[in-house]
């Protein structure tokens, strides 16, 4: 895959250089100070198929920079490196590959990798490129940590937020009819009845609308005085996600390569920042299963004696909710196969204090009694 970089600071095309020189899939083709550098590079290259963008430049920001490229159906996939979180939202209805802020981490660096060259197999390089290519028309959706819809002709524009808020709730709905009365109360909550019964009407126009350049505008259907989403032959991540997980529901070690690249298709909460009130259930269902899968493939790391593995996942856990027990006492117990008492005590302790000040409780007694047998048997084999 070839990538290029856009950046006006140069120590940033050397750290990105180092970063993404990791993966043996990827080639770095070119690295630009401007856009307009980077855009007739591209007119002349039109096989890249990836940059990373930073989005305050001087001249044309990335954020234009995207834009361009979206109107002109350009095919290089944009992921946004910056500083600046305040641009998530409007980077996102960009329909953009990824966010990244800066300092990126190899670790958030790779699952954006591991996304594009995901897309990339599905496209053309897995059994199933040739039927991509008879229909171009097939639906990829990203909804796991951010929100793309796009197929062979390009990437869906949404013309408003609640025209992408609507497809979302048909998506997670896909096949059955929702009535209007539904769609109202759940999206259009806290406007009088009339208007939002005309914010609907628009928003599904708008959506018709966005749909329309990649001839998906009939996958909206209207019947009964409600509308639903038909799409027949869709890849959407997370229910790919599911369908990897429930393969691998027993992990061990002639799955554990499969077991982890189900893991790395988890790349974020569901639909990402945009984060929908009436879609909190179904976004926490998804992280249960995340969570519960990756302590499964922790417990079959720690008897194959993989504890570098296993601490990186335990640490993705423990980032995304430190509060939690039950992943703390993993740690615990990697630290100890790892006979690292230091460590072991280190973690303790800073859990112990993170629940006093935040919730002002105390450790359980389960996790003091399995924090005082680490500790015993580290001693006793130190003896």
């Amino acid at each position: 895959m070839k990538v290029i970089l856009i950046d006006d600071e140069p120590v940033m095309h050397l750290i990105m250089r180092k970063m993404l020189a990791k993966y043996t899939e990827l080639q770095v083709v070119g690295a630009f100070v401007n856009t307009h550098a980077a855009g007739d590079f591209l007119a002349g290259n039109t096989d890249v198929e990836l940059a990373f963008v930073d989005i305050s430049m001087p001249g044309d920001s990335g954020l234009a920079f995207a834009s361009k490229l979206d109107e002109e159906g350009c095919k290089t996939q944009i992921v946004f490196v910056t500083s600046h979180k305040d641009y998530a939202v409007d980077a996102f209805e960009l329909s953009v590959l990824d966010y990244l802020v800066k300092p990126v981490t190899q670790e958030r660096l790779e699952r954006t990798i591991h996304r594009a060259l995901e897309g990339r197999k599905r496209i053309g390089d897995s059994p199933t490129g040739s039927a991509l290519i008879q229909n171009p028309n097939r639906v990829r959706i990203t909804a796991l940590g951010d929100f793309s819809v796009q197929n062979e002709q390009g990437r869906v524009k949404w013309i408003s937020s609640k025209s992408a808020e609507l497809f979302a709730y048909l998506l997670l709905n896909r096949g059955r009819r929702i009535s209007r009365a539904r769609l109202v109360a759940d999206i259009f909550a806290g406007m009088t009845s009339m208007n939002a019964e005309k914010y609907l009407n628009t928003t599904v126009y708008q959506l018709r609308k966005s749909l329309e350049p990649l001839a998906l505008r009939d996958a909206i259907r209207s019947e009964n005085d409600g509308y639903a989403l038909e799409l027949a032959d869709a890849m959407i991540d997370f229910e790919e996600f599911e369908r990897q997980t429930r393969k691998c529901k027993r992990v061990d070690a002639v799955n554990m390569e499969d077991a982890l690249n189900a893991e790395r298709l988890y790349t974020g909460d569901l639909f990402g920042s945009k984060a929908y009130v009436w879609a909190i259930h179904e976004t926490d269902r998804l992280a249960e299963i995340y969570t519960s899968f990756v302590k499964n493939v922790v417990e079959t790391l720690f008897v194959l004696s993989n504890t570098a593995a296993a601490s990186k996942l335990l640490l993705k856990l423990y980032a995304q909710n430190p509060l939690d027990e039950s992943v703390l006492s993993l740690l615990l117990r990697k630290h100890a196969q790892d006979g690292n008492k230091k460590g072991l005590t280190a973690q303790y302790i800073d859990y112990v204090r993170l629940i006093k000040k935040e919730l002002g409780i105390r450790p359980s007694k389960a996790l003091l009694l399995l924090y005082d047998s680490l500790v015993s048997e580290l001693s006793d084999h130190a003896k």
